[in-house]
């Protein structure tokens, strides 16, 4: 059975998840449906939902081994570079969607099946390393800013717990927008980092010099009072994450008496994702790129993901 090279998890590790990880051999992908097409990836960028799957979070014993990575720019059959769309229909999972790595094998790999439309034209001028990080952190950084926020109705934008990937996506699009952006952080490197894209960094919690008409909470019950207390009357409170506690206390008198909007959002859409591309090949918004680490070395860029201390994307040239 002819092979590929890829990363995948081969068992599940809750307090190690690096020990999880096996890069080696695994089966040329498949195709379920006819409408499905194999693409030569180019490059790749992790999240941390693929440390949270090698932790044994939304896989089972018996979807192992399992190809990890959800974004990647690509060359597909006949010969066009692609970004892949990773959201797939999925009859069997309860939200009738899933995400490449989930159900369906990843993009950490020489190649990988996904359906035909799934593929979008990787625009021109944009570089393949910088594409490959927009579909699932940026893709949310920017429906939440969009869709959800409705950031053309406001001028000011708090982003929480910035140093993230979708924080710090949001923080990027939100000033490439032209919008006045605050951003926390409770490491002041990050801060700096923060700032010279153009942000206001400050400390959790911090007062800001003007309520603002949409927050960017990634973070959760650390954070959620604050956000509260920063919005202005009918702001939006777009929520992607609760990475430090998923049950805050709301006062609910702030809510209507302010009207506020508390809004949940996840990825994105094709139409989406084609915007977020058209808009930074535009407007030459490039992705905060933390590292860029060659195939051969995948192991490295998933221990740099997981110490907690990139800035930014960790992408994967699959061509090194």
């Amino acid at each position: 059975m002819p092979t590929m090279r890829a990363a995948y998890a081969s068992s599940f590790d809750p307090d190690n998840p690096l020990a999880a990880l096996t890069v080696g051999e695994r089966p040329e992908p498949t195709h379920p449906e006819e409408d499905w097409v194999t693409v030569q990836v180019r490059a790749s960028s992790l999240n941390h939902h693929d440390l949270w799957s090698l932790r044994g979070v939304g896989l089972s014993s018996d979807q192992l081994p399992m190809i990890l990575g959800c974004d990647a720019v690509g060359t597909d059959p006949d010969g066009n570079d692609v970004v892949i769309y990773p959201v797939v229909a999925t009859p069997g999972d309860p939200r009738g969607v899933s995400i490449l790595s989930e159900h369906f094998p990843g993009t950490l790999a020489e190649r990988v099946a996904v359906p035909r439309m799934n593929l979008i034209p990787l625009p021109t001028g944009l570089p393949a390393t910088d594409a490959a990080c927009l579909p699932t952190a940026w893709l949310t950084a920017w429906r939440m800013l969009t869709t959800k926020g409705r950031i053309g109705d406001g001028e000011s934008v708090l982003v929480q717990g910035s140093g993230g990937g979708v924080a710090t996506a949001a923080v990027t699009l939100a000033v490439g927008l032209g919008k006045r952006v605050y951003a926390t952080s409770r490491d002041a490197g990050k801060r700096e980092r923060i700032a010279a894209l153009g942000a206001t960094a400050l400390e959790p919690g911090a007062r800001l010099p003007e309520r603002v008409d949409v927050v960017i909470e990634t973070v959760g019950e650390a954070t959620f009072e604050h956000s509260l207390k920063s919005a202005a009357p009918m702001a939006r409170i777009v929520v992607s994450g609760a990475t430090a506690g998923h049950e805050p206390k709301v006062n609910l008198r702030r809510v209507f008496a302010m009207q506020l909007e508390i809004l949940g959002t996840s990825m994105g859409t094709p139409d989406e994702l084609t915007d977020l591309l058209t808009f930074c090949a535009e407007h030459e918004v490039r992705p905060v790129v933390d590292s860029v680490v060659p195939f051969s070395r995948v192991e490295d860029a998933f221990a740099r993901l997981h110490s907690g201390d990139a800035f930014g994307k960790v992408v994967v040239d699959h061509s090194a």
